[in-house]
């Protein structure tokens, strides 16, 4: 059976929910009521049980596909012997308010229109609910399809029988008609028609992205990723999914399959830069709302991910699934979110940082929560844990955790001058963040190897220290950083351009690919090296291993096909770090940088919002 490559695949969003079309213009993943619940289009994970919504012209089996411009609406080219149809697909979406510019209708819309001659198209409407098991029943009311025990009610302009669980319809479109199935998952009653919809949903993203006014190095690239990263964020709360998928595997045949649509908050201070740095300020203060209001919710270690609207559910698998390209098995839930990862306080508090720095509205309570995460750190830093990779092993000491808590520990200190708290207790963390900068450079680098290393006593690399000079720890031009970069490229690289993020044994079987955020993260870590040049000739090589729609998946195989989870918004967000490294030259890390240079109000002095 033909199976679509992972990148091959088409991304919508209307930021509640998300879809996927295949290249042969079938849904095969979309998720309701949200972009967490039941995919009740799950083909892209078992193409016998999986629900499909198929969209077919006769005579052309693969139409030529682009988003339209600055937008997340597919255009689909048909060339028929008969004639030519040009489609567009899209989850609808319409302007909010300031604080929430986008807001969902809760449709998808299909529709094609014959362009010259005539074209016979086909459509199959045929979700299956609980991942799959079950076939859906029909009752036709008023014009309208509606799914029994699903919030999925189907419009159409041409005539739909009931056949089994699917909805079929077939119709000869002259020159100049159009044709529309619109799925409503939720929409109050009485939606636009179905061109004012397209022209609303196009305008929205264009505003949206026309807000940044980026115009350095790599602008279409991370114009492009700025739509991605928001088509993954949830309209409710900011979250930021991980990617819009589960299972999809990191090796063909392989067990390594998660769940990724949850949030990790490894993500959260490259995503609050990246926003704010390119125009989309609200958005930054709705995600660190929904951040620390995350982070206050309990009194335990704080969880390394959790769902758009709560904890992260438990991990089980779907037995009667087999996987994409058969990699079974399929998981829905996460248990790691039961880790211990020390990076998580890092990511935090280096986020709200940056926040303080560029608006100066940090409240009170906020302050009071982030000094109890570093007084945490300041507590626990010499404990082993799970590292950023959640292998699923041992607690050790990583060394990227170890890096991570000195910068929470460091950020913590600087927010305490920032905010001129003379109460908070920075002297113990000052000496806690001093001794741990110390231990990682004494226990945590291998003199013989010249290089950072994965853990204390070990002699296995991890691509996470890469970001040792991104985040400050030490120089760029360090030669221990500038040694640590050259032995991950000798010994985790798969080719010129490609690194994995580790090689030891974590306790499954098989192994992974290139890991696509480790390889943009080598981009800016060249940069700061300052090997420009390196970096530059490094990024062009990874834009050629886009998807045909500019998409990343997690991870690419040696042969260049795409692995994991997709779209990636990590692989994305790093996409933007390079790119603007790149435009900015040699020095730090070009985000951090930019916030510095724009401190919000009257810089020290001043308080946290009561």
């Amino acid at each position: 059976m033909n199976i679509p490559p992972i990148d091959s695949y088409a991304f919508l969003s209307d930021t509640h929910t998300t879809a996927l079309i295949g290249p042969d213009g079938a849904v095969e993943w979309f998720c309701v009521p949200h972009a967490e619940g039941d995919a009740v289009c799950a083909r892209l994970l078992d193409r016998r049980v999986g629900g499909v919504f198929s969209l077919s012209v006769a005579g052309c089996p693969q139409p030529v596909r682009r988003y339209l411009p600055d937008t997340l609406v597919l255009e689909s080219r048909y060339a028929a012997p008969t004639g030519t149809a040009v489609g567009q697909d899209f989850l609808a979406i319409r302007p909010g308010v300031a604080e929430r510019p986008i807001r969902a209708e809760h449709l998808l819309v299909r529709r094609v229109t014959a362009e010259r001659g005539s074209v016979r198209l086909a459509v199959r409407v045929q979700p299956r609910p609980g991942y799959g098991v079950a076939a859906a029943e029909w009752t036709a009311a008023d014009g309208h399809w509606r799914a029994h025990g699903l919030p999925l009610d189907v419009r159409s302009t041409l005539p739909l029988t009931a056949d089994g669980g699917a909805l079929r319809g077939e119709i000869e479109l002259a020159e100049g008609a159009t044709a529309t199935v619109l799925i409503d998952y939720g929409a109050p009653s009485g939606s636009p028609a179905p061109e004012e919809l397209l022209d609303r949903t196009c305008r929205t993203w264009r505003d949206w992205s026309a807000r940044s006014d980026y115009a350095g190095f790599g602008a279409d690239l991370v114009r492009h990723s700025a739509l991605v990263l928001r088509g993954l964020s949830f309209d409710e709360s900011g979250a930021l999914l991980a990617a819009a998928t589960t299972s999809l595997p990191e090796q063909i045949g392989g067990v390594r399959n998660w769940d990724y649509r949850f949030t990790w908050h490894r993500d959260a201070a490259l995503l609050l830069l990246a926003l704010f740095r390119l125009g989309h300020a609200e958005e930054g203060r709705r995600y660190l709302s929904f951040l620390l209001d995350v982070c206050a919710e309990s009194e335990k270690p704080l969880a390394p991910l959790v769902g758009i609207h709560e904890a992260a559910s438990a991990e089980h698998v779907l037995p009667h699934l087999s996987g994409y390209a058969d990699s079974a098995p399929v998981r829905i839930g996460n248990d790691a979110a039961e880790q211990v990862q020390f990076d998580t306080y890092g990511h935090v508090l280096d986020a709200a940082f940056s926040y303080q720095e560029l608006t100066g509205e940090l409240t009170a309570d906020q302050w009071r929560l982030l000094c109890r995460h570093v007084d945490t750190m300041a507590d626990r830093w010499q404990e082993p844990d799970h590292g950023v990779w959640e292998i699923r092993g041992p607690r050790r000491h990583y060394v990227n955790s170890k890096v991570m808590t000195w910068v929470c520990l460091d950020r913590g200190i600087r927010l305490a001058e920032l905010l001129d708290d003379r109460d908070a207790p920075v002297r113990w963390w000052r000496e806690a963040r001093d001794a741990l900068h110390a231990e990682v450079c004494d226990r945590g680098y291998d003199r013989e190897l010249g290089s950072f290393v994965m853990a204390y006593g070990a002699r296995e690399l991890d691509a996470s220290l890469l970001r040792i000079s991104v985040v400050g720890f030490l120089p760029g031009d360090d030669p221990r950083v500038t040694g640590t970069i050259d032995r991950v490229r000798e010994r985790l690289g798969i080719g010129p351009a490609l690194i994995r993020r580790y090689m030891m044994d974590d306790g499954l079987p098989g192994e992974e690919g290139a890991f696509l955020l480790c390889c943009f993260e080598l981009v800016s870590a060249l940069v700061l090296a300052g090997q420009r040049n390196e970096a530059r000739l490094l990024f062009d090589r990874l834009r050629g291993n886009a998807g045909p729609l500019g998409l990343y998946a997690e991870q690419l195989a040696a042969d260049g096909s795409a692995l994991g989870n997709y779209p990636q918004a990590f692989t994305h967000l790093a996409l933007i770090e390079a790119a603007l490294n790149l435009d900015a030259g040699a020095g730090r890390d070009a985000l951090h940088v930019w916030a510095d240079q724009h401190r919000a109000g009257a810089g020290p002095g001043r308080p946290a919002r009561r």
